[in-house]
């Protein structure tokens, strides 16, 4: 009798070739996902070896890093996002990899497009260069992110060299309050166990509250595993899976639909399998939460103020707590509320999914922005602006001021147009609060969730207009990462050091 096993487990021996005395495995790679900034010195070293990519049709690429969310049809000013783009256009058509260039309707963040093309699919192992992959363990597969040469690696071998993580469990029981969402459940978590409390380790996500989200929430909660220190993260697959993944383009059709169907039920963990590493919350007990500092896991709840270095419990905490204060530009102390905007930016990979755009829009119709406060939108994909034109949700955004963007990943980092000027603040749904991420100078951002729902103060208004949303602002400059009160993202809030301050939104 074979002993229980976790989820990991069952997908790690499932895929091993063949394990060294030292542990070292040689994993088969079932499908491996491409993009224009980790590539290109993996395809030249295919050239130079004279090699031939292993497994083409298990092979996807798509650009997103560096790709412009707006006119496409003038180009790409910066040379070296547009040499990226046009070395990968040159690569895959070389090689004879499948390609959704910047003008496909199909193209978008690259952990979006995987999950709607049916790409991703329970029980394979995916890579990509890109440490968000984890994200598509939100549907029971082993993923994660690898460097340059291990692309080289895997395009050549379709294996990958890897030696074997532990088991962290991470249950999350009870039911969540209304608003409390999947980017509030990951927030919380990261807070709990800090940035390094997942090393080593691939964490499964169970519980309740874990299985009562849709998989977009799932993905929310899969996508930020990093920032929590894990080498990846995993729900097991259940029914919203299998209907999630039903019918879309790349999945299992017919008979092999039925097959795969048998096999997927039997990932899960067994009774009395061993974790290294428990970790249990209440979702009862969450509320909304958003970043204050540098890092996730400097999270506060909505209702909460910065926290003073002062009151730290020991001196090393208490620089940190300094460093981050200064970048910014708190004193601590504050309400999180009073902290005023010059930006909002509702995308990336955690939180621009149709769902995020919904809860977003419900959010922001029948009110405007303020003045001199920017706002975007840049849907995950293609197929998720075009469906979200056809629910008319675009026409709410832009009523309500904020620019619609094509897809891409946009102000999740500097790495393309999108870009905050020194010292402004933007409130953000994207994943990474660090310094300078969203722009090279002072960029200072936060981490949500939840669009906040605050009386009017003396401090000024966030938001205004109809049915009396409200958020309290007052005179800094910030950039504030945000998410939609539905959808599965936590506010990052970013800053920059040259504006002035300003309420985000009125009548």
């Amino acid at each position: 009798m074979t002993a229980p096993r976790t989820l990991y487990d069952k997908i790690w021996d499932d895929h091993v070739v063949e394990t060294s005395p030292d542990g070292t495995a040689l994993l088969y790679i079932d499908r491996h996902l491409v993009h224009e900034v980790t590539s290109p010195q993996a395809f030249e070293g295919l050239r130079m070896a004279g090699r031939k990519v292993h497994s083409p049709a298990r092979t996807l690429a798509v650009v997103d890093h560096n790709v412009p969310t707006t006119d496409r049809s003038q180009g790409i000013d910066d040379p070296e996002s547009r040499l990226q783009i046009e070395t990968l256009a040159h690569n895959v058509e070389e090689f004879g990899i499948e390609y959704f260039d910047q003008h496909d309707r199909r193209q978008g963040i690259v952990h979006i497009i995987g999950p709607e093309q049916g790409f991703t699919l329970p029980g394979t192992t995916i890579v990509c260069g890109d440490s968000h992959t984890s994200t598509h363990g939100a549907f029971g597969a082993l993923a994660h992110g690898i460097g340059t040469s291990e692309v080289e690696h895997v395009l050549a071998t379709q294996t990958l060299i890897q030696k074997k993580a532990k088991n962290m469990l991470v249950e999350v029981a009870g039911e969540a309050a209304p608003g409390v969402t999947a980017k509030d459940i990951i927030l919380a978590i990261i807070g709990e166990i800090g940035t390094a409390g997942g090393t080593g380790h691939v964490i499964e996500y169970a519980g309740a509250a874990v299985r009562a989200l849709s998989l977009e929430g799932r993905m929310t909660i899969c996508n930020m595993s990093i920032e929590g220190g894990a080498r990846a993260g995993l729900v097991a697959p259940d029914e919203k899976t299998f209907a999630y993944l039903k019918d879309r383009p790349r999945a299992p059709k017919g008979t092999a639909w039925e097959a795969a169907m048998m096999h997927w039920a039997t990932l899960y963990t067994d009774e009395g399998a061993h974790f290294d590493k428990v970790v249990r919350l209440d979702a009862g007990n969450l509320a909304p939460i958003v970043s204050w500092g540098t890092s996730p896991q400097d999270v506060i709840t909505v209702a909460g103020r910065v926290p003073r270095a002062e009151d730290a419990a020991d001196e090393v905490k208490r620089a940190g707590i300094r460093k981050a204060l200064a970048y910014m530009g708190l004193k601590g102390g504050e309400k999180i509320t009073d902290i005023a905007l010059d930006k909002v930016f509702i995308g990336s990979c955690t939180n621009a999914r149709i769902e995020d755009l919904r809860a977003a829009a419900k959010i922001v119709e029948g009110h405007t922005i303020a003045d001199r406060v920017s706002a975007m939108v840049v849907p995950g994909s293609g197929l998720v602006k075009a469906q979200a034109e056809q629910e008319g949700l675009d026409t709410i955004f832009k009523k309500a001021g904020f620019e619609w963007r094509e897809p891409g990943c946009s102000m999740c980092l500097g790495m393309n147009p999108d870009k905050l000027k020194p010292e402004e603040r933007c409130a953000s749904t994207s994943n990474r609060n660090f310094e300078g991420r969203q722009g090279p100078r002072v960029g200072r951002t936060w981490c949500r969730r939840r669009w906040p729902r605050r009386r009017r103060s003396p401090g000024g208004s966030w938001m205004s207009g109809s049915g009396g949303r409200r958020c309290r602002t007052s005179t800094g400059r910030a950039a504030v990462t945000t998410t939609p009160i539905r959808s599965t993202a936590t506010v990052f809030v970013s800053k920059s050091a040259s504006a002035s301050s300003r309420p985000l939104m009125q009548q």
